[in-house]
């Protein structure tokens, strides 16, 4: 029979169904967002091509036998000595695993459990291997869609996830009275209600009662942005404010959290006059507003604003992750037509070349955009549940299956956690602009093509950015990784001074000074992000000290900070506005 014969017949396989046919009988698929189907498909696919080099793969299979028996003699001969210690002393306690799925003591201390932990670790990274073994011939989208569902699978697989072999929770059920497993059952109930895993206690945060909470006005309103304008804590500011543009994605409050974590209040403390764009929360009757829309009555109008209500000729702007690709697409136009209204910019985890886009590849594919393209017209905006769902899975182990032991096993409430809390609060997609912007970046790549992009009928070219930029990558980025933000330093004309951060898309842009913290910086240009890596020098701490010493060179001299508002654009509401709010 020939693979392709197998493949056939494997499709059509009894067990395979009956796989599928448990998944979707199971109540946490209707809470847990893996797409079983490609899953199973990728165990198929790995089955398949190892059939193509039996020898090797016995060989593997072998190998990993002589593994498992081999940790499974090594658990039961440390129990025994343990117990039959002569001298009866308390041996040390046993180590903790680094894995935090099996922190609790059983997992080492009890043989049984060490045994089936290792036998899943073990298993896990032999199927994990088996992939990369076969994958020579796939394409390099193919490998990685993979590799992906099967991380998925292994995830899932986690004998962590279920009652019987998770000492934790049945210890916990048994100092309860069983109790926990009523709380479980309940916790489950409400979620399959909401259609959706409860991350986070969303009675604990609110934006206005414990975040987004530096005092200012909203100056500003249209029909996608309300601009908010900060009030100053220093008896003098630097004469060029500061834009900041966060993703539309997601709320803004994700730079004003709480006091300690408040990259607005850091700014204002620093003398800057900082103005924050808060994006409106669309629904299906904007489904036409367009990218341009975007860019005019955002970056555009916003800076006129700005600059009306301060004087300013020109002024700063930031952008952040996607709010930073429309920044760049803007700074294009603008060069375009010789308006030279921003004086410097500064990109957090940002992508203009998407020729590399990390792990939300495999959410990119064709089939899988034009789902989402069949769901915004259906709607006339894309839900945030879609966008949720998909960056969760990116790091479903700590945002989908530790909740999941947390509140169906364990019986607890979600944790209380400001970013949680921030990351659920999520906001629709506009269908036109949001078809646009996926079909230009993530499918064509169209930005890094000279005058392959019109906006408001002109061709740009990044390359004719002429401003100062300062552009901040994060070292374990899934979203953006920090090579490709790097690619910013040769696709604009101007001078880049790039920096990489420690930690990942938020918690290594969201780290004040006085925390934990590393960055590296390289003065030299360089040829590739590697060569970079390699003469960068590192430094312990924030790098928004970095960043506002920068910052401070191009923002002229301090004076007298400037009214809150005008008198053409006088405060309409307290921060942090109203669009903010909407769900």
């Amino acid at each position: 029979m020939s693979t392709d014969q197998l493949g056939g017949a494997l499709t059509k396989d009894p067990f395979l169904r009956s796989v599928d046919q448990m998944w979707n009988a199971n109540p946490l698929r209707d809470v847990v967002p893996v797409d079983w189907a490609e899953v199973v498909r990728a165990l198929r696919t790995v089955w398949l091509r190892s059939l193509k080099q039996p020898s090797v793969t016995m060989a593997s299979a072998a190998e990993l036998n002589t593994g498992l028996w081999r940790s499974a003699v090594e658990a039961w001969s440390e129990a025994g000595r343990r117990w039959w210690d002569a001298a009866g002393t308390s041996p040390a306690p046993p180590a903790g695993s680094a894995d935090k799925r099996f922190a609790a003591p059983e997992w080492q201390a009890n043989p049984a459990y060490r045994t089936l932990k290792e036998a899943y670790l073990l298993a896990s990274a032999w199927l994990l291997e088996q992939s990369a073994a076969q994958a020579d011939g796939m394409d390099e989208t193919e490998r990685r869609r993979l590799d992906f569902h099967l991380r998925q699978f292994v995830d899932a697989m986690s004998p962590t996830l279920l009652l019987a072999s998770n000492p934790a929770a049945l210890r916990r059920a048994m100092e309860t009275g069983g109790a926990s497993l009523a709380n479980g059952a309940r916790n489950l109930a409400a979620d399959l209600k909401e259609g959706r895993l409860s991350m986070v206690d969303a009675t604990a945060f609110a934006p206005g009662r414990n975040l987004a909470l530096s005092p200012g006005k909203m100056v500003h309103r249209n029909r996608l942005l309300e601009l908010i304008q900060y009030e100053p804590t220093t008896k003098e500011a630097h004469r060029t404010p500061l834009l900041l543009m966060p993703p539309w994605i997601n709320k803004f409050y994700i730079l004003d959290m709480q006091p300690k974590n408040s990259m607005v209040a850091h700014l204002v403390s620093q003398g800057f006059t900082v103005f924050m764009v808060s994006w409106k929360n669309p629904d299906a009757s904007m489904e036409e507003t367009s990218f341009e829309d975007y860019m005019d009555l955002g970056p555009l109008e916003a800076s006129d604003v700005v600059r009306e209500i301060t004087g300013a000729e020109s002024i700063n702007v930031m952008g952040y992750c996607i709010g930073g690709t429309l920044l760049a697409m803007t700074l294009a136009w603008l060069a375009r037509k010789e308006d030279k209204r921003f004086n410097a910019a500064t990109f957090m985890v940002s992508l203009q070349d998407f020729s590399r886009v990390g792990d939300t590849a495999v959410f990119m594919d064709e089939p899988a955009m034009d789902l989402v393209e069949q769901q915004m017209m259906e709607r006339g905006y894309l839900d945030s549940r879609e966008m949720s769902n998909m960056f969760n899975l990116l790091r479903s182990n700590d945002l989908i299956w530790a909740n999941v032991v947390n509140n169906y096993l364990m019986g607890e409430k979600p944790p209380a956690f400001d970013l949680l809390y921030w990351n659920s609060d999520g906001t629709r997609m506009c269908r036109a602009a949001h078809a646009w912007y996926l079909r230009n970046t993530y499918k064509e790549n169209n930005l890094i093509v000279p005058g392959k992009i019109e906006l408001k009928g002109e061709p740009i070219d990044l390359g004719s950015i002429a401003l100062d930029v300062y552009a901040v990558g994060a070292e374990k980025d899934h979203i953006v990784p920090w090579d490709a933000a790097w690619r910013i330093t040769q696709l604009v004309g101007g001078k880049v001074r790039y920096v990489l951060a420690s930690s990942g898309h938020i918690a290594g842009i969201i780290n004040p000074p006085g925390g934990k913290g590393t960055y590296w910086v390289n003065e030299a240009q360089a040829a590739t992000p590697e060569d970079w890596r390699k003469a960068a020098t590192k430094h312990d701490g924030s790098w928004w000290t970095d960043w506002t010493a920068w910052l401070a060179a191009r923002s002229g001299e301090k004076a007298t900070p400037p009214s809150m508002g005008s008198a053409a654009h006088p405060p309409i509401t307290d921060a942090p506005g109203t669009y903010v709010l909407e769900k």
